[in-house]
């Protein structure tokens, strides 16, 4: 059963992000009778390959949130080494709390109760700005990324046009 906390919480943050739009994104729920499921719309940032793009993706809260993460997956199409086939992202403060079990991330990098929407929003708009191709979601546009930039660029191009088309 969910938590009260966690539902009074998450209408505490949608109204407010209602009351006080962020740049960059917006959000609301996917159906207004369920408070864990909401679509957020990522605006390709200025000065990065994704500006123009209007990526749509679900966040999915879990029922005891906020002691463990929401996750995140793109619906629009989406090249990025740090976003899965499927359209998962994968940025640290999305990982369950505590330690690391393969020892690349540090404890205080992964997901704490503090983060929120807003917060969760304008890291994945941060990792558009700027891949970390280190531990990659995606080897194949991570090795992109790296080695053939050319050809990474097209792919993003192509699903920046294809959001613009969605509208």
């Amino acid at each position: 059963m969910a938590s009260s906390q966690a539902i009074l919480l998450l209408q505490k943050q949608l109204k407010d992000l209602c009351k006080h739009p962020v740049d960059g994104f917006s959000a609301g729920l996917v159906d207004e009778k369920n408070i864990f499921e909401w679509n957020v719309t990522i605006i390709g940032p200025p000065d990065t390959l994704y500006e123009g793009g209007f990526f749509n993706a679900i966040m999915s809260f879990p029922q005891n949130y906020p002691n463990s993460p929401p996750t995140v997956r793109f619906t629009s199409d989406m090249w990025h080494p740090n976003v899965y086939s499927d359209g998962r992202v994968c940025i640290s403060i999305l990982h369950p709390p505590g330690d690391d079990p393969s020892g690349y991330e540090l404890a205080s990098e992964r997901w704490t109760p503090v983060h929120t929407v807003e917060s969760i929003m304008l890291s994945i708009i941060s990792m558009l700005s700027g891949p970390n191709d280190e531990s990659p979601a995606n080897v194949e546009a991570a090795k992109e990324w790296r080695e053939k930039r050319h050809e990474f660029k097209k792919k993003v191009s192509r699903c920046v046009r294809k959001s613009q088309e969605m509208l």
